[in-house]
């Protein structure tokens, strides 16, 4: 499998299953963003997620894929920091903001910041054509948080701090997503990055939060349903995640990032099947807006 992916690399084969897995992470995310946002506190529906991830990453880091190159463990460590800081800044905006504000403001700040960190970190540059449908794709983006913002009734009295842990959420995922670009690419083989970040990332930090949050909760939820959602959760994290680093490894950092952030049509669709919002013609007209920045970006490329 490995030799196969890193063979498409830079191909026109490498390209179009760039696409393919940049738009199912999309679709992955959003369905990942609602599983933390659900039923259970964020917070501890995370570290369930993180637990499960990480133990099921273990035996594959350690006995399947090669083990890392000594110049990659500083590139885990790096790793570790950014996705700590975008947990605890995403589980704070959960906890304050309703999903449908919070997840358009996250999801769309990030993918303008990626773009300019690939063509700083990776010389990746766009066509006056991609960028107007990367601002096609943001108006779309930003238009949904707005309105969103004026006609959500829940969680109104801390929607102020929650935009702006949102904003912040954003600003880190641009930055693990040039950054987790690099780490790809700078080893052999693509698995060997994916076992490693999964294993480290998913059990050396949130799932001793969570659960010291977990024991202090006088009405702390039963753990079944708990990790039954965790691990669910890491099944989509998996190839959520996977899907968009191995687009990263395969074609452009750039392209790949705004792909992605179709997401938040996708998370829309959730928000209205699942969790009981409502979808008016004006939000479907800005969905159709996203929709349509991402295929203006992949088409003027």
């Amino acid at each position: 499998m490995s030799s196969w992916i890193t063979s498409l690399e830079g191909s026109a084969a490498g390209h179009q299953a760039a696409l393919v897995l940049a738009v199912m992470a999309a679709l992955l995310h959003a369905v990942f963003g609602a599983l933390q946002k659900g039923t259970h506190d964020p917070w501890l529906s995370r570290g369930a997620i993180d637990f499960s991830y990480g133990v099921i990453a273990a035996p594959f880091a350690l006995f399947v894929v090669p083990w890392p190159e000594p110049h990659m463990w500083p590139i885990f460590a790096g790793a570790y920091v950014i996705h700590v800081a975008y947990k605890l800044l995403q589980a704070w905006a959960y906890s304050k903001g309703a999903y449908m504000v919070v997840y358009p403001v996250v999801r769309g700040t990030g993918p303008l910041f990626a773009v300019i960190g690939a063509y700083l970190i990776f010389g990746e540059t766009f066509t006056l054509g991609q960028w107007a449908g990367v601002l096609l794709l943001l108006g779309g983006i930003y238009g949904l948080a707005v309105y969103n913002l004026r006609t959500i009734t829940v969680d109104r009295d801390t929607l102020v701090p929650a935009l702006r842990l949102a904003v912040a959420t954003g600003l880190t995922v641009a930055l693990y997503t040039t950054y987790d670009a690099y780490g790809i690419r700078a080893t052999a083989d693509p698995f060997t990055f994916l076992a490693w970040f999964f294993f480290i990332d998913g059990l050396f930090f949130m799932p001793p939060l969570a659960g010291y949050l977990w024991l202090k909760d006088p009405n702390r939820p039963a753990l079944g349903p708990l990790m039954a959602r965790g691990l669910i959760g890491a099944f989509v994290a998996f190839f959520s995640f996977g899907s968009i680093m191995l687009a990263t490894r395969l074609d452009k950092v750039g392209e790949a990032a705004v792909l992605r952030e179709t997401s938040v049509v996708f998370a829309a669709l959730i928000g209205w099947l699942i969790l009981g919002e409502k979808v008016g013609p004006r939000r479907l007209a800005l969905m159709a807006l996203v929709a349509a920045g991402a295929v203006v970006v992949e088409f003027a490329g």
